[in-house]
């Protein structure tokens, strides 16, 4: 065999990295002569690009391995290949697919369908894989970076707005100050370790961990926690966790809701990524450090979501702060994976916290999906007032809007009780009990406004009657999503022992 043909080979875990930025530029190139406003060219090739990305990771990941589980690095360690990065992007591939169809209406009505949004929007996606995939400091930070300023253009995709460029200038300005924060801490580890790659990172910090008998409390060990402190201070702004929250309930709310619903969707999984790559992956023997602030930052986040959201009025707040508060339930999963040094409980805790993860993205999905559904040509779906009496205008949308809020709510048989099932199971298996009894007390009480959203749906008067619109691809892909979440709380063990095969991969 050749060596072109064995490099080859060898990046071949690429393809889908490769595939995504060819077609971004192809797209950014192309859309220049599309004279069509509603874009039907550029949005098939942005459609057929995700498709062939999709294509390309099930390849990657079932065509030519012939074991499991595995793991390989590219480029130095920069780049990983493992089970868990292949089904993060496929979810990511289907919540952007899905967020280009249920917002392509809503942007042609408001003449924000441009090529620019599905250029960034692919852009973004390749951050999101690139986070995925880290195998280094450098890698995870560009990606990161990646991600990042593409949002903050897409939320101020509406120039002429005040409230989204007020939006977006808070998002770019909070947003550079937690990149700071988490780059300060990656120099910090860095200065500690003498390395950049996570997998070297935490040999080091296990070789001291293993070599010095006072390194608890020592010089070393305290500049190591130092640097911690900024990275999970970091991963807490990307999820968007108390008291890293206050980028989100603007941002949401300023946003168009097209854009909101990126945000609030598969950047999520990037996030969580992160969070695997840099507190498991890398610094997995301080899990005693990072385990007592994901603590604080957990129990202060589905406090501060769940109580703040009964007061909102506005729907798109109201589920920023559920995202807070879900946020916060997803860290129950990641901060129970050690028990005083003993790693058994890792692999029920770990794959807890990525199922949940992946559900919550298709339950925002559909959320928001709704809100875009039912928004009009001058007319927005943003208050509460605005759902009333939806089951006289459509009986079918409302049953898929409470089949969501119930999901959302950890009402069974929805997939959010399961994800929320597992979670607590994690905690209590790691001794957790009174943490689990919190979690679950806070959950009754954020029961009340998705609760009462179904409550104006069926039981008042609608503010002014008009008909359900949407073209029939739309509502297909809404009723898709909402049974997908009624489905997959009443059969969740494919997804699930995937996700368990996908952390056992770690």
């Amino acid at each position: 065999m050749s060596p072109t043909m064995i490099a080859l080979i060898d990046h071949l875990p690429m393809l889908p990295e490769a595939l995504l930025l060819s077609g971004a530029c192809v797209l950014m190139i192309a859309d220049l002569y599309v004279k069509d406003e509603r874009r039907g060219a550029s949005y098939a090739i942005a459609q057929l690009v995700l498709i062939g990305c999709a294509a390309a990771t099930a390849f990657v990941m079932w065509g030519s391995r012939a074991h499991e589980p595995y793991k390989y690095f590219l480029f130095g360690g920069m780049f990983v290949d493992d089970i868990m990065a292949n089904v993060l992007k496929m979810a990511a591939y289907a919540s952007v697919s899905a967020a280009l169809l249920y917002s392509r209406q809503y942007l042609l009505e408001r003449g924000l369908l441009r090529g620019e949004f599905m250029t960034l929007l692919l852009f973004a996606l390749l951050g999101i894989m690139v986070m995925i995939s880290a195998g280094s400091f450098i890698s995870l930070y560009l990606g990161l970076e990646l991600l990042s300023l593409c949002l903050y253009a897409m939320v101020a995709l509406n120039r002429d707005s005040a409230v989204s460029t007020e939006a977006a200038m808070k998002y770019f300005v909070l947003g550079a100050l937690a990149s700071g924060l988490l780059l300060y801490g990656m120099s910090m580890i860095y200065g500690a370790t003498g390395s950049l790659d996570i997998n070297e990172v935490a040999q080091r910090v296990r070789e001291m961990r293993s070599g010095a008998t006072l390194f608890e409390g020592s010089a070393t060990h305290r500049f190591l926690v130092f640097g911690l402190v900024f990275i999970v201070a970091g991963v807490a702004f990307k999820l968007g966790v108390v008291p890293f929250h206050m980028w989100i309930p603007d941002v949401y709310q300023g946003a168009p809701t097209a854009v909101t619903l990126v945000i609030g969707t598969a950047p999520k999984l990037a996030a969580f990524a992160m969070a695997i790559r840099l507190l498991v992956n890398g610094l997995l023997d301080l899990a005693i450090d990072w385990q007592q602030m994901l603590l604080i930052l957990a129990v202060a986040s589905m406090a501060l979501g769940n109580v703040t959201a009964i007061a909102q009025s506005n729907v798109k707040r109201m589920l920023a702060y559920s995202t807070i508060a879900h946020m916060g339930f997803m860290l129950l999963g990641l901060l129970a994976g050690v028990v005083g040094g003993n790693r058994l409980n890792a692999p029920d805790a770990y794959s807890a916290a990525m199922f949940y993860t992946i559900v919550y993205v298709l339950m925002s999905l559909g959320a928001f999906g709704m809100l875009v559904f039912l928004s009009r040509a001058g007319v927005e779906c943003e208050t509460l007032e605005d759902l009333k009496g939806l089951n006289r205008r459509s009986p079918w949308y409302a049953f898929i809007m409470l089949v969501l809020m119930f999901s959302l709510a950890g009402i069974p048989p929805t997939a959010g009780f399961y994800a929320k099932l597992a979670v607590l199971s994690a905690a209590v298996n790691a001794g957790l009990v009174w943490l689990a009894v919190v979690a679950v007390l806070l959950s009754v009480i954020g029961a009340f406004y998705y609760l009462r959203i179904v409550k104006l749906m069926y039981f008042d008067e609608p503010k002014l009657v008009r008909p359900v619109g949407g073209g029939l691809d739309v509502r297909v892909l809404l009723s898709v999503n909402g049974l997908a979440v009624l489905g997959l709380g009443i059969l969740p063990q494919k997804l699930m022992a995937l996700c368990m095969s996908a952390v056992m991969g770690l």
